[in-house]
């Protein structure tokens, strides 16, 4: 090891960098300097230790640049939805005709996540799935409530929020009804459903991961 640090240039590479040959005491003495300016913290026998045992690697290091955080972009407050009516219905969008093509995809989304609906299909089973799956589209009848005017009223779910459906009816007319106290009928293929909208007050998005019970039955 000693030797290849010490060793003399070749005269043809002193001649190409412009330097002058050195001997082997000199580039001894020349060397112990220099890693003793790199090495300040480290003792001569430490030093040494290093040149008898391996190769010192002489090259400067870039600082790796540290990983700037992604600032998460904020969202619309509900302030902000509301003032700028993204969930508004205008009132020429309120046709019952429209949202008919919205029902026919819903259908063959329940067709697809219950197996195709076949007669000998556990009732149990496709209520479970009904009740963690998107219902906008869904044509729902209210059959019960505490309110007798919201009885009877039928329409396709445009919009589904925590605590109402809003829903567009066959007379073309937008009807929020609140889930609280009523009872709702889904009808698909022959299966009915019902959705007892007192423990019901959930957003679709929450609903995937809800246990429901389906024994027993709830009052209003």
């Amino acid at each position: 090891m000693e030797k290849m640090i010490y060793s003399k240039l070749p005269v043809l590479a002193t001649q190409h960098l412009g330097i002058q040959r050195q001997g082997s005491k000199q580039a001894e003495a020349f060397v112990k300097a220099f890693l003793k300016r790199s090495m300040p913290k480290m003792k001569d026998e430490a030093i040494q230790d290093k040149l008898t045992r391996k190769a010192v690697v002489l090259r400067h290091y870039l600082r790796r640049k540290k990983k700037e955080k992604r600032k998460k972009t904020k969202g619309f407050s509900a302030k902000q939805r509301r003032e700028m009516q993204l969930f508004e219905i205008k009132p020429e969008q309120q046709k019952y005709e429209l949202f008919l093509p919205l029902h026919e995809l819903w259908k063959q989304y329940i067709r697809d996540l219950c197996n195709g609906l076949r007669p000998e299909a556990q009732p149990q089973m496709i209520q479970t799935k009904l009740l963690k799956a998107d219902l906008h589209g869904a044509i729902v009848t209210v059959t019960k409530s505490k309110c007798p005017s919201y009885v009877g009223v039928t329409g396709i779910i445009l919009q589904e929020m925590k605590h109402i459906f809003k829903i567009v009816t066959k007379e073309d007319k937008l009807k929020v009804i609140p889930k609280f106290n009523n009872v709702f009928s889904i009808e698909i293929d022959g299966f009915i459903s019902y959705i007892y909208g007192s423990k019901f007050q959930f957003r679709a998005s929450e609903r995937s991961a809800k246990k429901f019970k389906v024994k027993g039955t709830i009052d209003l």
